[in-house]
């Protein structure tokens, strides 16, 4: 296959969705990493889409009307960090010993994971970084969710309905709006479609910055959250449409001038 036409293929996949990583154009294409980057590069400099952290991200219309695009985990990851670890020091607070929680895919809820290490309870998760961390780290009784691997976003998925129940499920989102939690990946709105119907709770975690966020696939409406823990950049209008859906709001502030964030184990997913 020809530069061009392995280039137009790359395109051609970011008509039906916001990102692709190096690692899948990899195995789709058949060709080394070295080449798709290559391929990532030329694309980004005909301004045909973007060259990302970890892949290529499509132009998104949502540019234009103020919506940032939703972007990958692994780019996720590294934005936002300290509200992060506030909002999972603050929803760590909502689990009480004994507790059957799960804990979705992403990062935020992998920060939640990091410190529910150590906790008497017991974890359900489909996701393979907190999995790991938690396996090798953790004490606490870990159940992880089986099917196949997607490395991107990094979660196991089976179409098998899960037989563990939970009182929480603690679950974040690439964007959040009138409709609800949205999700870029398909495969993420169903999977927590699916969990949200073995917890008697749903928790949402997510800093501020999601609520400008807009992405493809409703995961859940507002009037399914029970509580939704951000930080204290959460706009006026934001905090409105939350409670006009019955959501619990839980603020995570920074912490006041020469004060130190709470210490706790703190790992990168």
């Amino acid at each position: 296959m020809s530069d061009l036409a392995r280039q137009r293929q790359i395109i051609e996949l970011l008509r039906d969705r916001p990102f692709a990583s190096v690692r899948e154009l990899q195995e789709r294409l058949g060709v080394s990493a070295a080449t798709i980057r290559r391929d990532i590069g030329k694309i980004d400099e005909l301004g045909t889409a973007r060259k990302v952290y970890g892949g290529i991200s499509a132009l998104d219309g949502a540019h234009q009307v103020g919506a940032a695009l939703a972007r990958p985990y692994d780019e996720n990851r590294d934005l936002a960090v300290e509200a992060k670890l506030r909002i999972a020091d603050l929803a760590a607070t909502l689990v009480e010993d004994g507790d059957a929680i799960i804990v979705n895919g992403g990062s935020t809820c992998f920060h939640l994971g990091v410190k529910l290490a150590d906790r008497s309870i017991r974890l359900f998760t489909n996701s393979m970084p907190l999995a790991s961390y938690l396996g090798e780290h953790g004490s606490c009784s870990l159940s992880v969710a089986g099917g196949e691997l997607h490395r991107e976003p990094r979660v196991l998925y089976s179409p098998q309905k899960s037989q563990f129940y939970a009182s929480k499920f603690f679950v974040g989102a690439q964007g959040i709006g009138p409709e609800g939690l949205q999700e870029s990946h398909p495969l993420m709105s169903r999977s927590i479609m699916e969990m949200s119907q073995n917890a008697d709770q749903i928790i949402v975690l997510a800093d501020s910055r999601k609520f400008s966020i807009r992405a493809r696939n409703i995961s859940l409406p507002l009037t399914r959250i029970d509580t939704l823990v951000t930080d204290e950049k959460l706009s006026d209008a934001a905090a409105r449409m939350l409670e006009n859906a019955g959501v619990s709001l839980r603020i995570a502030s920074a912490p006041e001038a020469g004060q130190c964030r709470p210490a706790g184990r703190e790992a990168v997913p």
